[in-house]
């Protein structure tokens, strides 16, 4: 095996990502080395660069929708075998102590650590990542359609049951139709649900490939839809979209939210909340919902929707997915 790798490092926020030569990482007592197959380019990746996270581990390698090949074992690790395909998602530790962890709810511990902000993540030829946060994947199949489930699925996975069962909120509004909700959508239409996609205006592309996926009616969010919503699930992360959602919600509904970072809601009269509507947030994501989600996903014959970029182009498909240039999800295939 070769001693090094090229990596695409963030030295400091606002700067492009730097493509590196870096010494092979070695997996400790624990932990895995993975060679990397493709990692996703997800929005908190966007958020990491300009700065809108706080505290990152700098220089860190950003990426955490990582699919990859077990390249070699750290001692006591019993749960993977060489060569076998595995997933690393963005949560990567946590103190598995504290009254959170010990209540099924480790996405909320205040120790976590997280793949790529403070654990080198997948914009690479390989990482290392702790074996008990790791997925089991199929071993066939095209790694890059892989990738997108490791963070869009799984958090729009949670965000979705946050909304309620199926028969309790069966019309949903999904505002920004990235690659998130693309996958959302299509457990959406599984679960027997009916779904209303809002996009940026004029983004004509985007309201056309959620009629694809089978929305029961797509525009933008200055528009109202022809009916209203048990729930709405809001990946855009903008915080103005919160009233707009709760004026289409039905009493009792939900609104998620469902990025990790969002500009400030506005203020918004009591009446928009009243008759028990609610407004909640989805923070990361638990190894209970990942075992599941990826448990659904063949049952759904979920589908992504990718475009392809080599590793050293990890700043152009960030700058794309900035621009919202291409429907679905962007992969790194290093």
């Amino acid at each position: 095996m070769k001693r090094s790798m090229r990596a695409m490092i963030l030295e400091q926020p606002g700067l492009p990502l730097r493509l590196a030569e870096l010494p092979l990482p070695q997996p400790s007592r624990g932990k895995v080395l993975i060679e990397v197959e493709a990692c996703g380019v997800c929005r908190t990746d966007l958020h990491l660069v300009d700065g809108e996270l706080p505290d990152p581990v700098l220089p860190i390698i950003p990426g955490h929708e990582v699919v990859g090949r077990v390249a070699e074992l750290g001692a006591e690790v019993s749960s993977f075998r060489l060569g076998q395909r595995i997933g690393v998602p963005w949560l990567g530790w946590t103190c598995g102590k504290c009254r959170f962890c010990l209540s099924g709810r480790e996405n909320l511990c205040d120790l976590a650590r997280f793949t790529g902000y403070q654990i080198d993540g997948g914009y690479a030829e390989f990482c290392v990542a702790d074996a008990r946060y790791c997925f089991p994947l199929s071993d066939f199949g095209d790694a890059a359609l892989l990738a997108p489930l490791l963070c869009a699925g799984l958090i729009g996975y949670r965000a979705l049951r946050l909304c309620g069962e199926a028969h309790q909120a069966r019309r949903l509004g999904i505002y920004g139709f990235g690659a998130a909700a693309h996958i959302v959508a299509q457990i959406a239409r599984f679960q027997g649900r009916e779904f209303y996609a809002f996009t940026r205006p004029g983004d004509d592309a985007s309201q056309d490939f959620a009629r694809h996926l089978g929305a029961a009616w797509a525009g933008d969010s200055a528009q109202s839809p022809p009916a209203r919503f048990d729930a709405a699930l809001i990946f855009a992360p903008a915080g103005a979209l919160v009233p707009v959602a709760l004026s289409h919600l039905e009493k009792g509904g939900v609104v998620v939210c469902a990025g990790i970072h969002m500009s400030d809601i506005p203020a918004f009269p009591y009446a928009l909340l009243w008759g028990e509507r609610s407004i909640r947030s989805v923070a990361n994501l638990t190894r209970r919902d990942g075992l599941e989600f990826l448990d659904l996903a063949p049952r759904v014959v979920l589908r992504t929707k990718v475009q392809r970029f080599a590793l050293a182009d990890a700043n152009e498909a960030l700058a794309q997915l900035r621009r919202g240039e291409f429907q679905g999800a962007a992969v790194l295939t290093p």
